[in-house]
């Protein structure tokens, strides 16, 4: 990532401009782009191919001021963080269900940083932590949004938990974003994956969350959450440009409801 797209990047998340690569400079980006960058679903349900060369991630999250989901938003962060100066590894995970199964390799895509500690540095999981967690570290983590725990999992994985709850295992073995570009295409295409059956647009904020599924406004304010059905597309593309800052011609289609045989 150059020097031009760099600062492109930084001033899409409004952050300052970055010194020496510490734990400090870490945790301040990922909550920023946290808090400025959306967790969406959006260009599978309008027909946008969602591909993961540079070039097409730049255009879509820095210039169009879009998000997007875990391949996307981790994988650029990535390029970010190495460009500043922070050394990278991206990892597969799989995702823990509600039914104590795991789904398949590749499924998330979780970057690692190596400082004098390791931690894992995830803006692609949707609501989760807000600050980068420690991977050597065995006891409980507080952060705004939960408590987490990485235990060791079988092969020399570790589990991520959030308040107590499985979220993810993640795999030792380091990857290329390149390796994550088949099961992306199974996310946009499979009537199985979970972002062609569900619509989505969703960012934390200082007290909570704001998350637009199709017309529907859900807002969690100091754990209150209120949903609200928003009236007409024009009222729609309002709210995605309101709280989100995306500007879309034409609303995303939503997904039909599964038929249940």
């Amino acid at each position: 990532m150059d020097d031009q797209t760099v600062q492109r990047y930084l001033d899409r998340i409004d952050a300052p401009a970055p010194g020496e690569p510490t734990v400090d400079l870490l945790r301040n980006l990922h909550l920023r782009h946290l808090r400025a960058v959306p967790f969406e679903n959006l260009s599978i349900h309008l027909g946008e191919p969602v591909t993961l060369d540079h070039d097409t991630l730049v255009d879509k999250i820095i210039d169009r001021r879009r998000g997007g989901f875990c391949y996307e938003l981790n994988g650029l962060f990535g390029e970010l963080l190495q460009a500043l100066g922070f050394p990278v590894t991206l990892l597969s995970a799989r995702v823990h269900t509600p039914v104590g199964t795991l789904t398949h390799p590749f499924d998330h895509l979780v970057p690692r940083v190596d400082l004098a500690d390791r931690h894992l540095v995830d803006v692609g999981f949707g609501a989760h932590s807000s600050y980068p967690l420690r991977l050597d570290w065995p006891e409980p983590q507080a952060d705004p949004s939960g408590e987490f725990l990485v235990v060791d999992a079988p092969n020399g994985d570790v589990d991520v938990l959030m308040d107590g709850t499985p979220q993810y295992r993640v795999e030792p073995r380091a990857r290329s974003l390149s390796d994550f570009a088949p099961t992306c295409w199974w996310q946009q295409t499979s009537p199985d994956s979970h972002f062609t059956r569900s619509l989505t647009c969703s960012l934390p904020t200082e007290d909570g969350r704001v998350t637009l599924s199709g017309n529907r406004l859900i807002t969690t304010v100091a754990g209150e959450r209120t949903e609200t059905t928003l009236d007409g597309d024009d009222t729609v593309r309002a709210a995605y440009r309101t709280h989100f800052g995306i500007e879309l011609d034409r609303l995303p289609t939503p997904p039909r409801p599964a038929v249940v045989a």
